[in-house]
């Protein structure tokens, strides 16, 4: 594609690369606003062109392994005057060929006593009374991330719903897929495979309704990949929010681990959930969570 025309020789691909992004893609008229530093840094002859773009990708950890391939060829192929800037809270997830091309930089979680007084401060600045326990509980969320309390505590003072201090609870439900805590339930039950007549459109079907049509929900209507599933299985098990006994947690996790070592020999991520969740049926009815 050629924006500016079949004889013109730059194309819409070249034009939106980061190779376009530049100091010189615009030329300056000595009538034109002055630059913000006053004037521009004239780059010597010869030496390497200066970063004009700085790019940050948040939870770079929670990208998967099949984009992180395309952002190393991008990083490797498209421009010498871009960075990249990546955050992650599990750094041993990102993949080798990532990890080589960086930087590690270790950022410890922020302390209690620094959150408190950090939001203490917004509030005062921003004439705002949260009921009392609310930024104790927002501090307890966030664990350790401040920025995390800050969107938090900024949203809820938009809604106006500083003083309920159920809010906080209510966001991260809203905002946390409970599918994953619903699958493992209903395979601890023995409910993997469960099918129900639903009436749609006038005429009666049957609809799978099962722990693995929770599975389904989350690789397509979510479009979560292997990576994920197996983040938020390993979230609800250690959460405690399950309340399980530490024998039948530990067969689960044990479960869990074998399905993730499966996973990275197998094309159909599918048939090893499906296969975790027919083990976990198999440990709940042996610790008596389920009636065979």
């Amino acid at each position: 594609l050629r924006p500016a025309g079949r004889k013109s020789r730059d194309t819409l691909a070249g034009r939106t690369s980061l190779e376009a992004f530049d100091r010189g893609m615009w030329e300056s008229e000595e009538d034109d606003d002055p630059p913000p530093a006053g004037a521009e840094f004239p780059a010597a002859s010869g030496e390497r062109a200066p970063v004009s773009r700085i790019i940050v990708i948040e939870d770079a950890d929670h990208l998967g392994t099949r984009r992180q391939p395309y952002l190393r060829r991008m990083m490797e192929s498209e421009s010498a005057t871009a960075r990249f800037m990546f955050t992650a809270r599990a750094p041993s997830r990102i993949i080798d060929a990532l990890r080589s091309r960086t930087l590690h930089i270790r950022i410890p979680g922020v302390e209690p006593d620094r959150m408190e007084a950090t939001l203490a401060g917004v509030a005062a600045r921003e004439r705002l009374e949260p009921v009392a326990g609310l930024v104790g509980d927002m501090i307890h969320v966030s664990s350790g991330n401040l920025r995390k309390a800050l969107f938090m505590f900024e949203l809820l003072a938009r809604t106006g719903r500083l003083d309920d201090r159920g809010s906080v609870h209510r966001l991260v439900a809203a905002s946390t897929l409970q599918a994953g805590r619903l699958m493992v339930e209903m395979a601890l039950r023995g409910r993997v495979i469960e099918w129900r007549w639903q009436e749609l459109r006038g005429r009666k079907k049957k609809v799978q309704t099962g722990a693995l049509a929770e599975l389904d929900k989350m690789m397509t209507e979510q479009a979560l990949d292997a990576d994920d599933i197996i983040s938020q299985l390993h979230r609800v098990l250690t959460s405690g929010r399950l309340m399980l006994a530490p024998a039948l947690q530990l067969d689960m996790l044990d479960s869990l681990a074998r399905c993730d070592v499966r996973l990275r020999r197998s094309i159909h991520p599918r048939i090893q959930f499906e296969r975790f969740l027919h083990e976990t049926a198999a440990a709940g009815i042996r610790h008596g969570m389920a009636l065979t």
